[in-house]
């Protein structure tokens, strides 16, 4: 009694002092939003991974004793197929020498700038291979002898049929600015126009992790300029025509404005940045915003379609709607809440924003809505009742039939959950876009003709100081190349034992027979010093070897794998680096092997946090129904939706990646407001009105029922908006989300009704 006192005043206070309500609510929302200056914008691949993930640990540590591995790569297609052309090797000198003003580089390399090694007379001389591309056919001839038979270039700048060649540019990005990764992109485009028209007929791609970062970002921008503005239509035409109030869906838009921008500016207040993760929390807040103000209007129009009088309905309203209101957002920020157990920081901060959203949206329901709908004229006919014949005829469906109703959703229930071991935690990260992004389809065209952007970095560490030039070590590196390029999954391996080699063989005239490794420490060091004094500035060895010799880094290329297959490879690496070079520290780490982890770690977490915040939102459950019986019955349709959802998913794909790692925490909070709202209509009339179950099931029905399909067809439009994102990662999120909330509307419409009668006594 008391708390209905306190709800009634509430409403009361609320509808009696509009214009205070609404000073107050633009001041704050001012005050708020004003952090939105303060918002960063992240992009880097590596923000998917926490501080203490201990593949990124290793990654960074090979990255600075040996430089950063992030470029971009332009990959050249002729027109002719033949890169051997004075033409294309001239198109290839240009794209060289162009590429070191692109901002953040460090290192260029090209068929046409390989140091090549040779012998005159006592004399080491090192070049670029292609000096001049002017040249007879002759010389052409012996260049691409010499470019197809290198080790160190076939497979990574040169594909073994001469067809295609790349140049890759090594940038070194401060990670200061969010539009270090587009002033690169932007700069390699520029070359990429102004070669294509100076050299009709020639293709360039563009690929490498440089360009990868570049993609998360302009994925999420694309996105939220396309589907943002989608999924307001889709809002405003849903209210419109459910509502039939243009005041009611005016006041609903201006309260998703004010939930988003207050939540973007907390964001900026708090110090976080967006990512192309959470930069779709705006697209969330939305749907989620619309679910409590339907609730609410539904209710007032009903009341003013009967009669009452506009505040009256109004304070009816609150009072009715306030617990469910209050208990769906609570429940749903605890379920997007529990995306913080995730291992991915992009999905942490998607899920505090949208639980920030969310709870502002309820503030704001209760007191910005009621008091906008006060003072706006609002016009509703008197014979147009919102407890439409529909939902009567549906309730009378269900009663009669809720025996074969809980027979047959039971057996739909254990059939498509028997689906579920279909799916396999598996990803490919260049697959986190769609074909239609420049990024991917470069990436594809190279993985197809030359190398791959897949990568493993080793870092060989040897017992002292410069004994990398030791004949053991430098032996033990070789047989590890060996087997390395022995295996199925590796195109390319860049180690310096091919340098040494070269450098044993052009230093003995180059007689072919001396293209081994050198025989003792003292020679293989002045190979190396000689080698390193010739180079040019910028095509150092600092790539692969450390400061004081005592290690290098060799680099595997692979082919596309999944995350399972490049976790195989790993495995078999570490097992023949136990047998083979257990005398040595060996480090493994890539972008790679850090996406191929990130998917397993996370979904484990995600177990964990989805776990908690079942008991959570259980135990809240069952103390705002006082029963144990209703409390442990709405958990039923709240779990089912996500077995079923993920049952669907490995009939049509089977492949779970880190977007849908997140999908059971993601969903949880939201699967239970459909659930909520009818069990308490369902309680309210089994002890306020005395009615049986069956009247209660169709009180239910005749008060949110209507409710419930508009806020869930709201909710299902908006997560598949974002299933039309070409960020794949948040596609497939999108997608896996409306498939689980439309399977809990089925079920909270057609299967919670008849276990509240089946399980509760007359």
């Amino acid at each position: 009694m008391k708390k209905g006192q306190t709800i009634s005043k509430f409403s009361t206070f609320v509808t009696t002092h509009p214009w205070w309500i609404l000073l107050l609510t633009i001041t704050l929302v001012f005050a708020m939003s004003s952090g939105i200056v303060n918002l960063g914008f992240k992009t880097d691949y590596r923000i998917y991974f926490g501080e203490d993930n201990p593949q990124l640990l290793t990654f960074n540590k090979i990255q600075d004793i040996y430089n950063k591995s992030d470029s971009v790569l332009f990959v050249i297609q002729p027109k002719d197929g033949n890169v051997f052309t004075p033409q294309t090797l001239q198109a290839i000198q240009e794209i060289t020498e162009k590429s070191w003003k692109i901002p953040y580089s460090s290192r260029v390399d090209s068929i046409t700038n390989f140091q090549h090694t040779q012998a005159e007379e006592d004399d080491l001389v090192v070049a670029d291979l292609v000096i001049d591309s002017q040249i007879s056919a002759e010389e052409i001839n012996k260049i691409k002898k010499i470019a197809l038979a290198e080790p160190m270039l076939i497979n990574r700048l040169i594909s073994s049929q001469g067809h295609v060649t790349g140049v890759n540019v090594v940038v070194q990005l401060p990670n200061k600015n969010p539009t270090e990764a587009l002033e690169v992109a932007n700069s390699a485009r520029a070359i990429v126009s102004e070669l294509e028209t100076r050299y009709p007929g020639m293709k360039i791609y563009l690929t490498g992790m440089a360009m990868m970062t570049n993609a998360f970002s302009e994925s999420a921008m694309n996105d939220n300029k396309s589907l943002v503005p989608i999924m307001y239509g889709i809002v405003i035409l849903v209210l419109l025509v459910s509502l039939r109030s243009f005041s009611a869906t005016f006041s609903v838009i201006i309260l998703i404005i004010f939930s988003i921008i207050s939540t973007l500016g907390i964001t900026g207040w708090i110090g976080w940045s967006l990512s192309p993760s959470s930069a779709i929390s705006p697209t969330i807040i939305l749907t989620m915003a619309v679910a409590d103000c339907v609730h609410i209007l539904v209710t007032q129009l009903h009341n003013m379609r009967i009669g009452h009088e506009k505040k009256k309905a109004i304070q009816e309203s609150l009072r009715v709607n306030f617990q469910p209101v209050f208990l769906t957002s609570i429940t749903t920020a605890i379920g997007f809440l529990s995306m913080n157990f995730s291992d991915a920081p992009p999905f942490r901060d998607l899920g505090n924003m949208v639980a920030i959203g969310v709870i502002l949206a309820w503030i704001l329901s209760i007191t910005f809505l009621p008091a906008m709908m006060t003072i706006l004229p609002v016009k509703v006919k008197a014979k147009d009742d919102l407890d439409n014949s529909g939902m009567k005829r549906l309730a009378e469906w269900v009663i009669r039939y809720r025996k074969s109703l809980l027979i047959v959703n039971g057996i739909i229930t254990i059939v498509m959950v028997s689906f579920v071991p279909n799916n396999e935690l598996n990803d490919e990260f260049v697959k986190y876009f769609d074909k239609s992004i420049e990024f991917r389809q470069s990436t594809d065209f190279m993985n197809e003709n030359m190398g791959g952007i897949y990568t493993v970095e080793f870092s060989i560490q040897a017992q002292e100081q410069g004994a990398i030039n030791e004949p053991e070590f430098l032996k033990s590196v070789q047989n590890l190349s060996t087997w390395l390029l022995s295996q199925p999954e590796v195109i390319h391996v860049n180690t310096l034992t091919d340098t040494y080699k070269r450098l044993n063989k052009s230093m003995h005239g180059d007689n072919a027979e001396w293209y081994k490794l050198p025989e003792s420490r003292e020679m293989a060091a002045q190979y190396l010093l000689l080698y390193e004094m010739s180079l040019p500035y910028g095509l150092d060895l600092n790539d692969q070897v450390n400061i004081d010799k005592s290690g290098i880094r060799i680099i595997a290329t692979l082919k596309s794998l999944s995350s399972n297959q490049m976790m195989a490879v790993e495995e078999k690496i570490n097992h023949w680096l136990a047998q083979n070079m257990n005398q040595y520290k060996v480090e493994l780490a890539s972008p790679t092997l850090m996406f191929a982890h990130i998917g397993k770690r996370n979904i484990v977490q995600m177990i964990l946090g989805s776990i908690i915040a079942l008991a959570l939102i259980s135990f809240l459950l069952l103390f705002a129904f006082k029963s144990v019986k209703l409390g442990l019955i709405s958990l039923i349709p709240n779990l089912i939706p996500v077995g079923i959802a993920f049952g669907v998913w490995g009939l049509i794909d089977g492949r779970v990646g880190l977007g849908l790692s997140v999908v059971t925490g993601l969903t949880l909070g939201i699967v239970v407001d459909d659930t909520v709202h009818f069990i308490s209509k369902y309680k309210r009339a089994r002890t306020e009105m005395s009615l049986s179950s069956e009247d209660a099931v169709r009180y239910a029905f005749s008060t949110v029922g209507v409710a419930l399909w508009i806020t869930s067809a709201v909710l299902i439009a908006g997560f598949l908006v974002l299933s039309f994102s070409h960020f794949t990662m948040n596609g497939e999120m999108g997608l896996m989300t409306a498939i689980t909330l439309a399977v809990a509307l089925f079920l909270d419409l057609l299967f919670l009704p008849p276990l509240l009668m089946s399980l509760e006594k007359k």
